[in-house]
């Protein structure tokens, strides 16, 4: 799968005050999903509080990779799918959440016997996934919903996964933002990242 890399331009101050870009590029960081080959992030910026200083700080995507926002954050990141028929998805929940140990979280992984997909999984936050190009299935626990490019999931807490079933990569723009179940929604569905 080949997708066009993704570029970003930062703007910043000068010390007169005044705008400017800071920087103007390819993202610095990117990262293969090593466990489903052509999965690919593409750290584009994330926050690490609310309300979020607004300075001429340094790059905050050239640490670890995540997969959840940072606490009390946000984090806006591509995501490349390739086609399903590409890859073989790994099974047991060794081997998953191994897989998402690789970016950060070897607990958002929910992967049983019983799961949907191989890949569900559940974090702690409301994500907003744009399908930029291309198509992809989001599955949940009770359904399945087949996106295109334009389509915007808001997808609050959920327990999922992805499946691109097409015979094309799909690129989704995921805005994700740190968020904490209602003590109520939490303890009667036993809800845990």
């Amino acid at each position: 799968m080949s997708m066009k890399s993704v570029r970003r331009v930062v703007t910043g101050h000068n010390e007169q005050g005044r705008s400017i870009v800071t920087e103007s590029g390819n993202v610095p960081k990117s990262l293969d999903f090593e466990a489903v080959p052509g999965i690919r992030f593409h750290e584009v910026w994330n926050t690490r509080q609310t309300p979020t200083p607004i300075d001429n700080g340094e790059d905050p995507t050239l640490g670890p990779v995540s997969l959840s926002p940072p606490a009390n954050g946000t984090r806006i990141r591509f995501v490349d799918f390739p086609p399903d028929a590409s890859h073989q998805l790994k099974g047991g929940d060794a081997e998953v959440k191994e897989a998402f140990a690789t970016v950060g979280e070897a607990s958002a992984s929910t992967a049983a016997d019983s799961s949907q997909h191989a890949f569900m999984h559940r974090t702690e936050s409301v994500d907003y996934g744009v399908i930029i190009d291309g198509e992809i299935t989001l599955i949940l626990d009770e359904e399945e919903i087949d996106l295109k490019q334009g389509d915007v999931v808001v997808q609050r807490g959920t327990n999922h996964a992805w499946a691109n079933r097409s015979d094309k990569a799909c690129r989704v723009l995921f805005v994700l933002v740190d968020g904490t179940f209602e003590p109520e929604l939490a303890d009667k569905f036993n809800l845990t990242p």
